[in-house]
């Protein structure tokens, strides 16, 4: 069982995310990880997502760029806790902090920092939520 889900946006995002994922095997937390796009992909992510609970996820951590579109995806289709991390960007990653942070009411999403800290912080804090489940 895996109980953290990873889901990138794009395969540029995962030198950032490589960062999230060695924290997590710092703590021992198994993963599971997948590339899919929420523009490009909307089938795959949205089977993916579906499909979490039954791979053992019971936290998932999306990160995404430009529109970052993808963690609110993701929450759309689950009850489980969305981290979202804010990738780089044309706008240094401004534009992927606000999409992230602005979710309507009754679609939540922890937002990280932009970039290699949050893609540490998420890892971090997906600990800390699994700490008290």
């Amino acid at each position: 069982m895996k109980p953290v889900g990873i889901i990138l946006g794009s395969k540029s995002d995962s030198e950032t995310m490589n960062h999230c994922v060695e924290t997590l095997e710092e703590h021992n937390i198994d993963f599971d990880i997948v590339i899919a796009s929420a523009h490009r992909d909307p089938d795959k992510v949205r089977m993916w997502v579906k499909n979490a609970w039954s791979r053992g996820n019971t936290v998932i951590i999306a990160a995404a760029g430009m529109s970052a579109a993808l963690p609110g995806v993701v929450a759309a289709y689950t009850d489980l806790p969305v981290i979202g991390v804010p990738m780089t960007s044309e706008l240094n990653g401004m534009d992927s902090l606000l999409s992230i942070s602005q979710m309507p009411k009754g679609v939540p999403v922890a937002c990280m920092s932009i970039g290699k800290a949050g893609a540490i912080n998420a890892a971090l804090y997906a600990k800390r939520i699994l700490n008290v489940i």
